[in-house]
């Protein structure tokens, strides 16, 4: 059974896939893999250079973070285009990697949920996501609520999503994670 996990920024779904890897249970990062393929896959590489221009790596072979912000953030359009080379290579990535269980923020957004049997979400109220997402990247209230606004409402994640982990801070995990792997 291939299981999916997902939810909003700073809803502490790493830090789920983080107790069910204590249980022994391997979760497969989609945006590790993104990272590692950008880097390491020379067919992506390719593709993204055709589409960004010459400068999307650096001369010792990283990506130009700077440009590829700059063309993501430029149009919709764009965003889509690079989805669209992105989002194959993860998927096939994962396809081959013979593990059950995938992480992605952007599951229901990527069309991910079509490759698996069931989907959890884990949420947080948010006033919870906004601070956790201040404290770990130093940002203001502003940005945090920015780019929670530019993620699909937990509401309708948690309407698509085949099982919730609520993740409040208060609500303890444990049992939680126990009953989902029953």
């Amino acid at each position: 059974m291939r299981i999916g996990i997902t939810g909003g920024i700073g809803s502490g779904k790493s830090f789920v896939c983080q107790l069910l890897k204590q249980r022994g249970i391997e979760v497969y990062d989609c945006d590790s893999a993104a990272k590692r393929l950008m880097r390491t896959s020379a067919p992506l590489r390719q593709q993204l250079t055709t589409l960004i221009g010459p400068n999307t790596y650096l001369e010792d072979g990283s990506l130009n973070k700077a440009a590829v912000a700059q063309f993501l953030l430029a149009s919709e359009a764009n965003a889509k285009a690079i989805d669209g080379i992105v989002h194959p290579a993860v998927f096939a990535d994962y396809e081959k990697s013979g593990i059950d269980w995938i992480e992605s923020a952007i599951l229901f957004e990527s069309g991910l949920d079509k490759l698996l049997d069931k989907v959890v979400v884990v949420t947080a109220p948010e006033e919870v996501r906004i601070r956790r997402v201040m404290q770990r990247d130093h940002i203001s209230e502003a940005k945090a609520k920015e780019w929670i606004a530019r993620q699909l409402p937990q509401e309708t994640v948690r309407a698509r999503a085949d099982y919730e982990i609520i993740n409040d801070g208060e609500t303890p995990l444990e049992p939680q994670i126990d009953n989902l792997i029953k």
